[in-house]
């Protein structure tokens, strides 16, 4: 698929907006402007992802935010895990690696993806 310009990906952007008001659930999978739709859509994609890259968020990240979103403090993790509250704050501080035990439970206990820890 051909690379475009930031001009074109503005154009493109434009032209699928327009495309979004006539095309809708029943539109035909054979209907030319679902289909101009789903190359712009192809040809946005890639730009995006050549110019704005989203990388693998950090191990401390990804613990900050379930801990946030489970209302957890250091203390908490701490039990959940099996471990210290100092050795939460090291691995958070990046101070020490995390161990397998630990990571095991992470991924079990948090729902951390594997590829993070």
């Amino acid at each position: 698929m051909k690379a475009i310009s930031k001009k074109e990906y503005k154009k493109t952007l434009a032209r699928i907006e327009d495309l979004l008001k006539l095309v809708g659930k029943d539109t035909s999978v054979n209907n030319p402007k679902l289909k101009e739709l789903a190359v712009l859509s192809d040809l946005v994609e890639n730009y995006e992802k050549k110019r704005y890259p989203i990388g693998t968020p950090s191990l401390r990240d990804v613990i900050e935010l379930r801990m946030f979103e489970m209302k957890l403090k250091q203390k908490d993790l701490a039990q959940m895990l099996g471990t210290s509250s100092s050795r939460i704050s090291e691995y958070l501080s990046g101070k020490s690696d995390i161990n397998i035990e630990n990571a095991r439970a992470l991924h079990k206990k948090l729902n951390i993806d594997g590829d993070i820890i």
